[in-house]
């Protein structure tokens, strides 16, 4: 595998119109979970990817499980709970100008916060390049947590760990551990996502991301994603356990936006947004995919920002990502045409030349 992802799942119910919950007289079924999106994205894209849950003997389960498979990614680690049921959430659009939306989670003693490492399949988990998790798991359980801990822990032929922080505020109102335990496990792990705002909601770091990295100094990458202005990564020399390329000779350095002691920039495309939910784990997802390809750090954050935009100009948590020839055209352009461009709903779909890609 490619790529191994290990988190809930869950089914999930999109209003059929606008307005608030209470005013919604019906709703949509899809399959929602931060981890196994990483995973159809990547799968997408053309890698061999696997999602590692559990779900309920139920036709929630059922339908999450099919629903994942139909991207291609390999299911077969997915275990059934008798006893357990499949989480469930509802949710409106998101507010075109805020990004705000309301969530209604059915998540308490799902099989998913069962998790542990005991009933999970670690030879299924640990037989990837990249092993993604997410703090959303962590805030499940005790169990959950536990098998976080055993999975970042260092051992023999570990594969490179991803780590989205995913901050959920909710999922931890009632453990105050949450910033600990989302540090502990960020600081074992190799790759790192976290959001500038993020950083300082669950930690209370401000000062950029310097200041972040000066707090989180051990992962081989760190990339903070500033939202709508781009993405800064710090990544140590090539050679190392997070570059796969080879070192570079004594006295050279690849050209970046700014030194490495203040990490690389590479501002974001503008987009034309229809909703933002969704758009952290298709970041990863390209960010993945590149690093996986061996590209240099810049065309990592490029492949991060497209497979991004792809969500955000699309109403649903997944949208089919761009053919990788077409997202190799886009990453490839210069610094000017980069900046010129403009992407809107639509844009993955059109054979365009890649400056021209849909703008308005």
């Amino acid at each position: 595998m490619d790529v191994v992802a290990l988190g809930e799942s869950m089914a999930t119910f999109v209003p059929t119109r606008p307005g608030p919950l209470a005013d919604v007289p019906a709703f949509s079924r899809a399959v929602g979970g931060a981890e196994s999106n990483v995973a159809c994205a990547m799968a997408a894209l053309g890698h061999a990817a696997r999602w590692v849950s559990r779900v309920g003997a139920d036709g929630f389960g059922q339908c999450v499980v099919a629903g994942v498979a139909e991207y291609g990614v390999d299911v077969s680690a997915v275990r059934r709970d008798p006893s357990r049921p499949t989480g469930v959430y509802f949710r409106t659009a998101a507010d075109r100008d805020s990004g705000a939306h309301e969530v209604a989670y059915y998540r308490a003693g799902s099989a998913a916060s069962a998790m542990s490492p005991d009933n999970t399949d670690l030879t299924a988990v640990l037989a990837g390049r990249v092993l993604h998790l997410s703090g959303i798991t962590a805030a499940l359980s005790a169990e959950c947590r536990a098998l976080m801990r055993d999975l970042t822990s260092p051992r023999p032929a570990r594969p490179l760990v991803s780590f989205d922080v995913n901050y959920r505020p909710a999922l931890w109102r009632h453990d105050t551990d949450g910033p600990r335990v989302l540090l502990e496990l960020a600081r074992r792990a190799d790759i790192v996502f976290v959001g500038e705002d993020e950083a300082a909601q669950v930690w209370g770091v401000t000062g950029g991301p310097g200041a972040i990295r000066r707090m989180l100094p051990e992962p081989g990458v760190l990339v903070v994603k500033q939202g709508a202005r781009g993405a800064t990564a710090f990544r140590r020399r090539a050679g190392s356990r997070t570059d796969p390329r080879p070192a570079p000779a004594p006295g050279t350095f690849e050209p970046t936006r700014t030194t490495a002691a203040a990490g690389t920039f590479e501002p974001s495309p503008a987009v034309t947004a229809v909703s933002a939910i969704g758009a952290g784990d298709s970041f990863a997802a390209g960010y993945l995919s590149a690093t996986l390809r061996a590209l240099p750090l810049r065309r990592c954050l490029r492949y991060g920002h497209l497979l991004a935009a792809a969500t955000l100009t699309a109403a649903t948590d997944l949208a089919p990502p761009p053919t990788r020839a077409h997202a190799d055209r886009l990453a490839a352009l210069d610094d000017a045409a980069w900046g010129r461009l403009r992407l809107a709903p639509g844009w993955t779909q059109t054979a365009r030349a890649p400056e021209e890609a849909n703008t308005p």
